[in-house]
């Protein structure tokens, strides 16, 4: 049943399908209607207030809960990818544990922790020939210079150095059964920098590598540290400092011109220039001379002395000197073992020679000139004649002539790609050339010689040099009987004419390497000669004097420039290549 309800004059149906009358006055229906409209919720209960508060914050927790949870699977997921990516440093103590180090890594500073049992190959051992030591399929441990790499997508190769000049080359490939791995690896060999020192273990494989000096194998990279990182930024690269300067000439009018190496800043970082191959082989050229040297004197009963290089005053009349405080009272630098290997042979040391430094403070700032140096010396007694002393002189260099040429080639041949030379002409018995002759041979090459008894300029040593070569076909000869003004008190005056002397000195490419003399044995003869240079006899000299007083055999010496040899024999431009720290 319908039933209706009449609100201002309308009527409704309401549930029991009655109909009421639309007078609304009759009922009361504004009064219903203002209840109804104006009925508000019944007040809660504190328990019911504080339900609600409790489940608001409960929500919010687990809102907070649930935005923490995942921040943090979030940061777990970084570093666990970040420690799966990330490469540590490695601290290799044995090469039985190998196995559990990583296989690559910068090494730890290297501070004699252990010794890892390790065995480094000599790179030259390398090759796929029956005599080679090291064969392909053996692994081997090596340590050397990174020389240059190339990383390019999943591959590496790279070449290292060892003793400056001998190369080989190295390659990794990317491994797909270990990707992330592979990954860790070329990541880190894009991190290496040119010139550091790195250990490589690898499985050695034949190849074609035209650019090492190994040519006919390689090494397949397995394991790889640093050891000592080099600079991303160098002064310059050593493959600069390497090139010749006819290299560099013919570059500059290219696209890509070769950069001029100045020779300050090469010697600012004279480390770095000296890994240059030539460079390096310089050096051990240097050293050769002094081994020969030494060789060829003790094989001609020569005892090697050290004599001091701190002494009371001037051993050389007429070259500067260095001088220094020595407790209140002054004391100079050697400028040569003169006075103390002629005591020597006062001392019945009958043959003595010395390699050691030298120090002149003369102002000669030429491409041959050189304040400090290493003086090869030698004092013999003689029974006769000087003559005696120019034979053991020229025999020595004979040996180091040969020598340098059959027991050093690899090293001649490595200079004289960067720096032209050819070996030195010399004669089988000493090519002796008199003050006489010199002087008509300068000369007729149109120098104006005036009386004949200044000393030779540079120039003129050139010219003499080159006619003596076409005349006696040698690069290596000896000028005797200079005129004494131009030579030191302790030299012997010649027995027919005191203007001139019983000195020589030794040429080599026509420029001098050596002086030497008979040296005045008559201690009233050296003060005479003292006494009209007019020089002043210190304490130094009186002391050597006085050892002559006590009797002493004749003798002569002689004194070189190991580095003017080095520059002239290698035919350098300049003396400071020859020297290791100009």
């Amino acid at each position: 049943m319908a039933t209706a309800f009449a609100f201002n004059g309308r009527t409704a149906v309401g549930t029991h399908g009655s109909r009421i009358a639309s007078s609304a006055s009759s009922i009361g229906g504004a009064s219903v209607i203002r209840r109804f409209m104006s009925a508000e919720p019944a007040e809660k209960t504190e328990e019911e207030k504080a339900a609600i508060k409790a489940a608001r914050e409960e929500r919010k927790a687990e809102k907070e809960r649930k935005k923490l949870e995942k921040k943090a699977k979030k940061e777990a997921e970084r570093a666990a990818a970040e420690a799966a990516s990330r490469i540590d440093d490695v601290q290799y103590l044995s090469f039985d544990q190998q196995g559990g180090y990583a296989p690559m890594g910068d090494m730890i500073r290297t501070m004699s922790r252990s010794r890892t049992g390790r065995d480094f190959i000599d790179i030259t051992d390398l090759g796929a020939s029956d005599d080679a030591k090291y064969k392909p399929g053996a692994t081997v441990w090596a340590r050397g210079r990174l020389h240059s790499i190339r990383v390019k997508g999943g591959s590496c190769f790279l070449v290292l150095r060892q003793d400056s000049f001998n190369t080989v080359q190295a390659c990794y490939f990317k491994d797909k059964e270990d990707p992330e791995g592979s990954a860790k690896m070329i990541r880190y060999l894009k991190s290496l920098t040119v010139e550091s020192i790195i250990d490589l273990e690898g499985v050695i494989a034949e190849a074609s590598v035209k650019s090492c000096s190994v040519q006919d194998v390689e090494l397949n990279v397995k394991r790889i540290h640093a050891v000592s990182k080099a600079d991303a930024m160098l002064p310059f690269l050593v493959e600069d400092a390497a090139r010749s300067e006819e290299e560099v000439e013919a570059s500059q009018d290219t696209d890509r011109p070769f950069p001029r190496l100045g020779q300050e800043l090469r010697l600012d970082n004279r480390w770095m220039d000296l890994r240059a191959p030539a460079n390096n082989a310089i050096m051990r050229i240097q050293s050769a001379i002094c081994q020969l040297y030494r060789e060829s004197l003790y094989s001609q009963g020569f005892v090697e002395i050290h004599t001091p290089k701190l002494i009371a005053g001037e051993s050389e009349s007429g070259a500067g000197v260095f001088t220094t405080d020595y407790f209140g009272t002054v004391a100079c630098l050697a400028q040569s073992p003169q006075l103390y290997k002629q005591m020597a042979i006062a001392s019945d040391l009958e043959r003595v020679f010395e390699i050691g430094p030298v120090f002149r403070a003369e102002k000669s700032h030429t491409r041959r000139h050189l304040c400090e140096f290493t003086g090869l010396d030698l004092e013999m007694a003689i029974e006769d004649h000087y003559l005696e002393t120019l034979e053991v002189v020229h025999e020595a260099f004979k040996h180091i002539f040969t020598g340098l040429e059959t027991r050093h080639a690899k090293e001649l041949s490595i200079i004289r790609e960067q720096y032209p030379s050819s070996a030195v002409s010399f004669t089988e018995e000493p090519c002796i050339v008199h003050w006489p002759e010199a002087m008509e041979i300068l000369k007729g090459e149109g120098f104006d010689m005036g009386d004949e008894m200044g000393d030779l300029t540079g120039a003129m040593e050139l010219a003499l040099g080159a006619a003596i070569k076409e005349k006696y076909g040698t690069d290596f000869f000896m000028l005797d009987k200079y005129p004494s003004e131009i030579r030191p008190f302790y030299t012997m005056p010649d027995p027919d004419d005191d203007r001139f002397s019983n000195s020589y000195d030794i040429f080599l490419r026509g420029q001098e390497i050596c002086s030497g003399a008979q040296r005045c044995h008559d201690p009233d003869l050296v003060m005479e000669i003292i006494e009209k240079k007019g020089m002043e006899a210190g304490d130094g000299i009186k002391t050597y004097v006085e050892s002559f007083r006590h009797g002493v055999a004749p003798h002569a010496g002689a004194g070189f420039g190991l580095e003017r040899v080095v520059f002239l024999y290698l035919g350098l431009d300049n003396v400071r290549k020859a020297s290791m720290f100009p």
